[in-house]
């Protein structure tokens, strides 16, 4: 685990290797592990010294729900848990064939359904942060600044601690910044997925975190012959590489890799330990 730190928000100390909750559930699609294992990689990544999980109550599927498991693994919460949570609009599911205008998760009405719904399985009485995930489809016709404003709102009644956003464009993230204060950007992002980086690069110098989400390629994993080589200089994995990679970009990017697996795990968290040297950077880029 890399002893690097993050002030989230300007007042939540995490690790910069997180974990994201995501696959504990195979939601939207893939694999799961059971549920002992999914309570066991979640108590071992906070004994790896993860403080910092993501998830969502949209990552549920077939009746397991990634904010279950996290509540039933890990409350009572140790005290510098950080655990954030996203609402808006679906990845996959009912919302993505809707036109923008009827896209129910960034209604208001959805968007507080949301916030309780995640409040009420997570078991707490304010979110640590919330992120506002835009959608994928009709972007001019589902803007930023209402679904913002509605979190905005539930922030002032003490239901979220700071807010983040996902799924932006750099206009997006600036137009935020006018609304609320934004405490982190979840983007895809990773070493093959490069259009972000001026976008890194501003949240840096704003001191706002940038959390890549798909930091390994996601449902595609990075391959390259580069990474392969790099790889095999540290006798690391390819995704060890991609990892120390980002942590190299910008001390600004915060890690939340996700599995289902405990060697799996171990793995990520390792990862915080590999340096790369200029030569490695420099085949990288």
């Amino acid at each position: 685990m890399t002893t690097e730190r993050w002030t989230l928000g300007g007042d939540l100390g995490v690790a910069r290797i997180g974990y994201g909750a995501m696959k504990l559930t195979g939601w939207p699609r893939g694999e799961r592990p059971g549920r002992e294992t999914a309570l066991a990689v979640l108590r071992r990544a906070v004994e790896l010294g993860v403080n910092h999980i993501d998830t969502s109550h949209y990552y549920s599927r077939d009746g397991v729900a990634a904010n279950e498991l996290i509540r039933e693994a890990l409350s009572p919460y140790p005290d510098d848990l950080v655990i954030v949570t996203k609402v808006g609009a679906l990845v996959e599911g009912a919302d993505l064939a809707r036109p923008a205008a009827e896209k129910t998760g960034l209604t208001p009405d959805g968007l507080r359904r949301g916030v309780e719904a995640n409040l009420r399985s997570l078991g707490v009485d304010r979110l640590d942060v919330v992120n506002l995930r835009m959608g994928d489809l009709d972007r001019d016709q589902a803007p930023l600044a209402g679904p913002l404003e509605t979190l905005l709102a539930l922030r002032e009644e003490g239901l979220i601690r700071h807010l983040g956003v996902s799924n932006v464009t750099a206009a997006e993230f600036e137009q935020a910044r006018t609304i609320a204060p934004i405490a982190c950007v979840q983007n895809l992002y990773n070493l093959a997925r490069r259009d972000d980086d001026p976008l890194v690069d501003a949240c840096a110098e704003a001191g706002i975190a940038y959390v890549p989400f798909f930091p390994v390629g996601g449902f595609q994993p990075l391959t390259a012959a580069r990474l392969d080589a790099v790889a095999a200089r540290h006798g690391a994995t390819v995704p060890q590489v991609a990892l120390a990679w980002l942590l190299a970009r910008s001390p600004n990017i915060l890690l939340i890799p996700g599995t289902g697996s405990l060697a799996h795990l171990e793995e990520n968290v390792a990862a915080g330990s590999l340096k790369l040297t200029a030569e490695d950077l420099a085949d990288l880029d």
